[in-house]
């Protein structure tokens, strides 16, 4: 687990970072072609489009024959990247991921934009809150969620690097920028936001800027809660969480996903496997959403900061009473 120190909070579009990191690998990785479902526009893999047209491939809106067509690119010499929005790549397109991809192991990547209730006013049918659940249980499958823009090509990057398929989660709403410009990731780590004895916040994508805004309100309690951001989900930074547990011994995870499946649930596995601690979650509960602005949705289904600080107070409420 890496530390890094905060170094701002202006808000950035993951998708923008996505569009210029498409570019600066498209130049040193000649093999490298990106296709669009119809969407390289919204996705901003437009980008790349203006600037390698012959290594672009607009597919229509047809994710599972882009998906087709990526893993047959895959075993000609082609290293295809996949973009899309999460609720169809992910979704639509799942069979094709786990039986033409995950299944004989191709090297393909999936960036999968628009994921959580945060697309907002796209509503409930473009509001991916079960990917992760989707993507977890495909062998071999690796999961990446950067912390806000500036890792989205750290993460893009180490995902090229490795051989085998990825999926990596970016968000549609501006992220607040929490990192250090093009701070290396690792495949099966987290980053140490803020440090902290009292809990532990892990969290990811838009969730981790909420987490620090939890502990900068329970400071003012005297409490104060370590905050990770999970930047690889699957395979997951058992370390990091064991390590939270015994130092800290209350565990609370936020994400922009539903209660099954997601963060919580990897967590929750690793924590009863190698260290029983209390742990409370923050994540959309057994509903859809609804169309709205993102601030409104975010407070209507209790993802804000307010209920990841709530969480925190239960947690160390629950270590206590077991003590």
């Amino acid at each position: 687990m890496t530390g890094l120190a905060t170094v701002g909070r202006k808000a950035v579009e993951q998708r923008e970072a996505l569009g210029n990191a498409l570019v600066r690998l498209g130049e040193e990785y000649p093999n490298l072609m990106v296709l669009s479902p119809d969407v390289s526009l919204s996705t901003r893999a437009n980008k790349f489009k203006a600037v390698f047209p012959n290594r672009f491939v607009g597919t229509g809106i047809s994710e599972q024959n882009t998906l087709g067509m990526a893993a047959g690119l895959s075993t000609t010499g082609w290293l295809p990247v996949v973009v899309g929005y999460a609720m169809f790549v992910g979704g639509k397109a799942w069979e094709q991921v786990r039986n033409s991809i995950a299944y004989p192991h191709l090297n393909v990547k999936i960036v999968a934009t628009h994921a959580g209730i945060n697309v907002g006013a796209d509503g409930v049918t473009h509001q991916a809150a079960e990917d992760i659940a989707l993507m977890r249980p495909i062998p071999g499958m690796v999961i990446l969620a950067p912390t806000d823009a500036n890792q989205v090509g750290p993460v893009l990057r180490a995902a090229l690097e490795l051989q085998g398929p990825v999926y990596i989660r970016l968000e549609r709403a501006a992220v607040p920028v929490l990192t250090e410009p093009d701070a290396p990731i690792s495949i099966g780590g987290s980053l140490l936001i803020r440090p902290g004895v009292d809990a532990t916040i892990v969290a990811i994508g838009s969730m981790v800027a909420m987490g620090l805004e939890a502990a900068d309100r329970l400071a003012s309690e005297g409490i104060h809660p370590r905050v990770i951001s999970m930047v690889s989900i699957k395979p997951l930074d058992e370390a990091a969480i064991v390590q939270a547990a015994f130092e800290t011994g209350a565990i609370v995870v936020a994400e922009d996903h539903s209660c099954y499946g997601g963060l919580g649930g990897a967590v929750a596995e690793a924590l009863a496997r190698l260290c029983p601690t209390p742990m409370e979650q923050v994540a959309v509960q057994d509903t859809f959403a609804e169309s709205g602005p993102v601030d409104e949705l975010r407070t209507k289904y209790h993802l804000t900061s307010q209920d990841i600080a709530q969480a925190v107070r239960k947690a160390i409420a629950r270590r206590r009473e077991a003590n």
